[in-house]
């Protein structure tokens, strides 16, 4: 019999005896939990009330995946495009790297000229680590390029191993730590990519798993990084949910049962069910240091966590930006939109050409008296974008006023006001265009004309 460890919490301090040993449970079937993900209804969340503690780590940190994740679901970025966007990484995650790591291809020519060309640039952050195919030669690569980690595919759930890979727990299980091994020999550190894990059998293979890949660090004396892949967007943050949909449940698994410290457990979501943030930032609070995302969330069907998103998650949680330049959000979204071609949608939150500008009067009354009413914070400051009201048949006298202030940077003395003889005039001028029949927001050029007709009218100057 084995004597179950004892071992210091350091988060708590307090002393904690390991629960239980986990051995792998090599079923013959496949356990997809059909009882929780059938296929022809909707996903069921179950409960059990079991709560796990926070646990959020001294330090966090976003890790990028837009040359990965992010380009397969797009045409593929230029090598120029890259080193640019990469730049644009540097400057937003600051001198104290909250952009910890960016990840890229090394499969063609043009993926490792953008390798070579952002190692070039000698920035310490975000590091520059790859996403590879499992084999020797690519390992090889990796040391060639003096790349430090790479990412390898190491799928988890029953519907991979059995469905996909044809094998049995065992036999993927062996597979895997083979090919682990053949990185570490190289003096590569692994990045486990634990695919599907909200589909998995998490106490009966992943943490089984997860224990050999600490043998294995033991072993050589080189990190094993884990990530935590919510593959399908199952993940789900309330407390008391079962697993394999409960992030806290995933994420306390490895750290208390598997021993991970949370600077080697990494959270990566999908969007299909609208929990990518919400489950990255939970990531964060249960033990997690890295969360993953892609610049506007670009990914795979619905797409990852958007990167902008945990931007303003980190500040809210930690209280202060550390370091964090945010008015790069809107060059990088300005970038995309003018040099690539991307089109963000209006309502999106941060870079959306709608995400702080509001069509009701009542609204832009509030904003001329006092933005912080109806903004979410100094947008101006942090994003360079001041709040906007767009004009149309419900804007009113202050949603015009409002317009003319923003739009030629009327300040103090200068500002108009709600019932200036000019605002009076171009209120009549819109009302009018809706009478007509119009149902379409007022375009800036419109608007500009009006105005330069009516201050030419009333001997006036902006």
């Amino acid at each position: 019999m084995i004597n179950r460890s004892v071992r210091m919490n350091y988060h708590t301090n307090l002393l904690e005896l390991e629960e239980h040993m986990y051995p792998l449970v090599d079923v013959e079937t496949p356990n997809v939990f059909h009882n929780l993900f059938p296929y022809t209804e909707i996903p069921k969340i179950a409960f059990n009330d079991r709560i796990v503690p926070h646990h959020m780590p001294d330090d966090i940190w976003i890790t990028d995946t837009t040359f990965r994740d992010g380009q397969q679901s797009r045409a593929p970025y230029s090598t120029e495009q890259i080193v640019t966007i990469y730049d644009y990484l540097h400057k937003l995650g600051g001198e104290n790297g909250k952009i910890r790591q960016s990840e890229f291809f090394l499969y063609s020519k043009k993926d490792r000229d953008a390798v070579y060309k952002c190692l070039e640039r000698g920035y310490k952050f975000p590091e520059v680590t790859s996403w590879i195919r499992a084999s020797k030669k690519d390992f090889e690569l990796v040391k060639d390029l003096g790349l430090k980690e790479t990412g390898i595919l190491v799928s988890c759930s029953d519907y991979h191993i059995f469905y996909k890979m044809k094998m049995t727990r065992k036999q993927a299980m062996e597979h895997y730590l083979s090919v682990i091994r053949e990185c570490l020999e190289t003096g590569i550190s692994p990045r486990c990519h634990l695919e599907d894990i909200t589909r998995a059998d998490i106490y009966g293979y992943v943490i089984p798993f997860c224990l050999e890949l600490t043998k294995l660090m033991d072993e050589y004396s080189i990190p094993i990084k884990v990530r935590c892949c919510d593959t399908m967007g199952y993940g789900v943050n309330y407390p008391g949910a079962v697993i394999p949909r409960s992030i806290p449940g995933i994420i306390y698994g490895i750290m208390t049962h598997a021993g991970f410290p949370s600077e080697l457990i990494e959270f990566h979501g999908h969007n299909d069910f609208y929990k990518a943030v919400s489950n990255s930032t939970t990531a964060w609070l249960y033990g997690a240091s890295g969360v993953n995302c892609s610049l506007f969330g670009i990914g795979e069907r619905t797409g990852n966590t958007p990167l902008e998103a945990m931007v303003f998650e980190y500040a809210q949680l930690k209280g202060s930006l550390d370091g964090m330049d945010t008015t790069v959000i809107t060059e990088l979204a300005e970038y995309y939109q003018k040099e690539i071609g991307y089109k963000i949608p209006p309502q999106t939150p941060f870079v959306g050409s709608a995400f702080n500008v509001t069509r009701a009067g009542i609204h832009a009354d509030g904003l001329l008296k006092n933005e912080e009413i109806y903004n979410i914070f100094d947008t101006k400051k942090f994003l360079n974008k001041a709040p906007q009201v767009a004009v149309s048949n419900t804007s009113g006298l202050a949603g015009i006023a409002h317009w003319i202030n923003n739009h030629y940077q009327l300040e103090n003395e200068k500002a108009i006001d709600k019932n200036s003889e000019l605002v009076v005039m171009i209120k009549a001028w819109v009302d009018k265009q809706y009478e007509d029949g119009r149902v379409t927001v007022l375009t800036d050029e419109e608007l500009i004309a009006v105005i330069e007709e009516s201050c030419k009218r009333l001997n006036i100057e902006l």
